[in-house]
């Protein structure tokens, strides 16, 4: 990787706090920090701040981009401007369609650095922002469907855009039992987790509604969900209403998810849509079987009766079968179980999205020094 040893790299992301696109950006310091000159990341912070200053690695704070006023924009681009001046930048890396935006615009002022951008969703709305901010970029798409995405919908051009799938790291820590969960495996109770941020993307509330249907069929049944979001204390409210707070256990913010899963019978995905999201990667690679919706990347990940089931969103009924099924069958749960962690290990491990990142690097590093 010598050819990747003078780059300055800039990865730019709109924050750094929870979530998949944060995680995906300090993978990507993990990987690029041995073989570039230097990574630097700017974002409006979050709590991983705090990894990356272990990590070595410079964060500038920048003003949210989500804030698209006069002001706001000047001021967002005389930052990235000073940023890459400063550090020497030679590659930009953005995690976002308002940051590629606003590369976009430096770009036509500065055509010296490469302009990399990862697409982490699909969307259907700002279509001439988007086409403005990644059609000067060489695109990653987190999955297929975020390629089809971009390619049929944006009309961004097919060879500016290579799918690289998200990846989670094989956890090689010991088990530390949880202490709740463990007495409810100690009483016999299936655990059915839903893992990801409180908010209307991730249909939380047509898990919590799938509770009572289950049950009528399934005794020693409890769901567990990790994580927070501004849908919180609705979810928490809708539950005491159904005298569930027994049995639907909220666990809050989890930074060990994948010790987490290891504890659950399997997960169930209700979101509404996403990209290529890493929860289902996170079961499988701790052996656990996923009942998600077949929306976008997540039908890329699960293979319906394989390593997990399909199902339709917002639909309390559907979820409630497939959690009996799964809940009735501790043979099923085991081979499903398997098959996943093999769906892991060939398509999701990090070492095969590392090799695929730089890869990507180099070959576009390399056309760039040729021109």
């Amino acid at each position: 990787m010598a050819i990747l040893q003078q780059e300055n790299v800039l990865l730019f992301s709109r924050t750094m706090g929870l979530g998949g696109t944060e995680n995906v950006v300090l993978q990507l310091c993990e990987i690029l920090t041995p073989v570039v000159n230097k990574v630097v990341v700017c974002s409006c912070g979050g709590v991983n701040e705090k990894r990356l200053n272990e990590m070595g690695i410079v964060h500038y704070t920048v003003p949210d981009i989500e804030k698209k006023n006069i002001k706001n924009i000047f001021s967002t681009l005389r930052k990235i401007q000073g940023i890459i001046k400063k550090e020497q930048i030679t590659v930009v890396h953005v995690h976002h369609r308002m940051a590629a935006f606003y590369v976009a615009l430096l770009k036509i002022m500065n055509n010296r650095f490469s302009f990399f951008a990862t697409a982490h969703n699909t969307f259907n709305d700002k279509k001439w922002l988007t086409r403005f901010a990644y059609r000067k970029a060489m695109v990653i798409a987190c999955g297929k469907e975020v390629k089809n995405n971009l390619v049929e919908y944006y009309h961004i051009q097919e060879d500016r855009v290579v799918v690289i799938h998200n990846a989670v790291k094989s956890y090689e820590k010991a088990i530390k039992p949880d202490s709740c969960l463990e007495q409810l495996k100690k009483e016999g109770f299936v655990l059915v987790g839903n893992i990801g941020r409180l908010s209307e993307q991730k249909g939380m509330t047509y898990f919590v509604d799938s509770f009572n249907l289950a049950h009528d069929k399934v005794d020693n049944l409890k769901y567990i969900i990790v994580g927070q979001g501004e849908d919180e204390e609705v979810l928490k409210k809708k539950v005491v209403d159904d005298h569930n707070q027994d049995n639907i256990i909220f666990l809050g913010y989890r930074s060990d998810i994948q010790n987490i899963i290891s504890q659950l019978d399997y997960v169930v995905l209700s979101s509404l849509w996403e990209g290529l999201p890493l929860t289902p990667i996170e079961a499988f690679s701790m052996h656990k079987p996923v009942i998600g919706t077949a929306v976008d990347g997540t039908k890329e990940i699960i293979n319906n009766g394989v390593n997990g089931f399909l199902i339709a969103p917002k639909d309390p009924q559907v979820i409630a079968e497939k959690v009996i099924d799964l809940a009735l069958s501790t043979e099923k749960r085991s081979i499903m179980g398997e098959n996943a962690y093999i769906t892991y290990k060939k398509m999701f491990g990090f070492d095969v999205f590392k090799d695929k990142i730089l890869n990507f690097y180099r070959q576009n590093i390399e056309s760039r020094r040729l021109i």
